[in-house]
């Protein structure tokens, strides 16, 4: 068994295009630790969010701090600490800091899931 705070793990700036803007992740399980999954932490400054994009693989999100946004192509949903948000292959999506809110998730993925971004 192993015990990880997160507020002991290292928070290291990702630049990306991807990314809106500043954000910076914490690995809590990587790909030397397991073959299977994918955890880290991601966590957005205040209105920063990643653009549309896909994962080939699900995706599970888990809200740990701050207001946030998940969105689609046809709606966007407010979330908060607690809310657990599951994206289906394929599905087009978003998802960072709402508007004057910092924003922090977990995500839990396959090492294997590629990532398209679709908007510029």
């Amino acid at each position: 068994m192993k015990i990880i705070k997160i507020n002991q793990v290292p928070k290291a700036p990702r630049v990306s295009p991807i990314f809106t803007g500043p954000v910076t992740m914490q690995p809590i399980v990587d790909t030397d630790l397991s073959k299977r999954f994918l955890i880290q932490q991601v966590n957005f400054e205040k209105g920063v969010r990643n653009k549309l994009h896909t994962h080939s693989i699900e995706q599970v999100l888990i809200v740990t701090e701050g207001k946030g946004i998940v969105a689609t192509e046809n709606e966007e949903i407010t979330v908060g600490p607690g809310d657990i948000i599951f994206i289906a292959a394929g599905e087009k999506h978003w998802h960072g800091a709402a508007e004057g809110f910092t924003f922090s998730h977990l995500y839990v993925m396959s090492p294997e899931s590629t990532t398209t971004q679709i908007e510029a």
